[in-house]
């Protein structure tokens, strides 16, 4: 029987596992499990999806705790999505207690509007007030 459990922390996580699933992401292509781990290991929160202990599904969140908090690098394996995991992370990320006082989310994605959507987050309202610098991506090493 699939039991799914979302759990946190760097302790939990199957960096191994994680990086297979994110070197497949349009957004990290290649990437290597140094990268993965710095990322982890600066980020305010990190999150797992595990089937019967085996890890499936990945986020994570920078956040200055108070006020804003990103949400990056979702990812659900191929074999485990459209089933309501992704959903289940992110429910799991906005009520944990460390980012309870969060109150400004944000994240950036190219075609799961649906999916995000269903957990309450909206077209940004004024994305002519949003700005970044894009740098050429460096060369994974």
């Amino acid at each position: 029987m699939d039991r799914i459990t979302i759990k946190d922390g760097i302790e939990e996580m199957d960096f191994e596992k994680v990086t297979d699933m994110l070197s497949k992401a349009d957004w990290s292509p290649g990437i290597k499990i140094d990268e993965v781990k710095k990322g982890a290991h600066n980020s305010s929160l990190v999150v797992g999806a595990f089937r019967d202990g085996i890890q499936i599904g990945y986020s994570r969140v920078v956040s200055d705790k108070t006020r804003l908090a990103f949400i990056l690098d979702v990812y659900i394996h191929e074999d485990h999505r459209k089933k309501g995991i992704g959903q289940e992370m992110l429910n799991y990320i906005l009520a944990h207690k460390e980012l309870e006082d969060v109150y400004i989310w944000m994240l950036v994605t190219e075609d799961a509007h649906g999916v995000y959507g269903k957990v309450g987050f909206e077209p940004v309202a004024h994305p002519e007030n949003c700005m970044e610098i894009r740098m050429e991506r460096p060369e994974r090493k």
